[in-house]
Formats: structure tokens, sequence, C-alpha cells
């Protein structure tokens, strides 16, 4: 099931006991309602998958944002600990902007987050199967440097990531170290 929504908002807060429903159950069920969404946003399509979403977007700062507020939403409600939810959310924009800087604004991506045993997952696929991701020997530390840090603070907050080629081009795997609150 493919849905174009708008931007995201976060649930109204339920007055009764009920079983917890995340943001993107809310925001799916709001987008299946009758009423067609007020706004849409070009180039943001959403699927959901178990324990998180995978979303199909034109890389641009409007869409970042959203994906990065559904990010956070999703993962506080299943039960993330906010530090982990806020490494996620860097790694996933230090990938997306890599993108950018590769290919060009609108660059289209495949954006995949959601929880493991093992931590959460944040991926990233892009159309290109050819160019890697490479470490520059920029110090995290230095005072001079203004760019070049992005993927050795990926390699601080989700040790291990790789890159394979995908269907659609290259795919950037990365594990935030988590504990699953499902345990």
């Amino acid at each position: 099931m493919w849905l174009k929504l708008g931007p995201f908002q976060p649930p109204a807060k339920e007055t009764h006991a009920m079983q917890p429903t995340s943001p993107l159950t809310t925001l799916l069920d709001a987008a299946t309602a009758v009423a067609p969404p007020a706004r849409t946003t070009p180039g943001f399509y959403l699927r959901p998958r178990p324990h998180g979403f995978t979303a199909h977007i034109c890389a641009s700062p409007q869409n970042l944002c959203e994906v990065r507020q559904l990010t956070r939403a999703e993962l506080l409600a299943q039960g993330v600990e906010v530090d982990a939810v806020d490494s996620a959310q860097l790694v996933l924009s230090e990938l997306v902007g890599n993108s950018v800087r590769a290919y060009g604004d609108y660059v289209p991506l495949v954006v995949e987050v959601y929880v493991t045993s093992h931590g959460v997952a944040v991926n990233v696929h892009d159309p290109d199967p050819g160019t890697l991701p490479r470490r520059r020997a920029t110090l995290l530390d230095s005072a001079e440097a203004e760019t070049g840090r992005g993927l050795g603070l990926v390699d601080l907050l989700a040790p291990g990531w790789h890159v394979r080629r995908s269907a659609i081009g290259k795919q950037v795997r990365c594990r935030v170290p988590s504990e699953p609150s499902w345990d």
C-alpha cells in the first residue's frame, strides 16, 4: 500500500486507556479516512513496516525535516530511549546529506527506519551503485574543518555500518545500538 501524505503531525493524546498505537498507525489511519488530506507534500511517500516505516522521498529540506520528525515520533512510540532516537536522527541526516552532496537536491531516496532486536536500523538507498561513501581524514574535534566529519559521526553512533548494492542502486545500512522495549 502506497500513501501520499501531508506533513507529519504528532497524534493527539488519548484520554482513555487503550492499546498504545504508533504515530505511523495514527498517521496511516488519518490518511485513509474518507476526507482527503488538506495538504500533501510532493516527493514524500510513506509505507509502514513492522516496528517502523519506509519513506520514498525526493531529498529536500522539507522532506528531510518530515522524515526526521517521523523517525523521532515512531521510535519513541516503539519505546526506544531518547539518546538512541537522537542518534538515529543524526545518522539519518548525515546519510541523506551525503546523498544530496553526491547527487544534488531532489535526488530520489528510500529511507528505512525500524526497530530490531539489535537496535534501530537506519538504511538509506540512493540511485548510484558506483559511488561509495568515503571517510575523510578530518578529525572530529578539528576547529578548522567545516565539512568531512559526517561518516566519522556515523562510525561512532552506528558502529559497523556498511554499504551494499541494491536493486535501485546502493544501500547504506546502519544499526544504532539500543535495547528493544519488547524484551
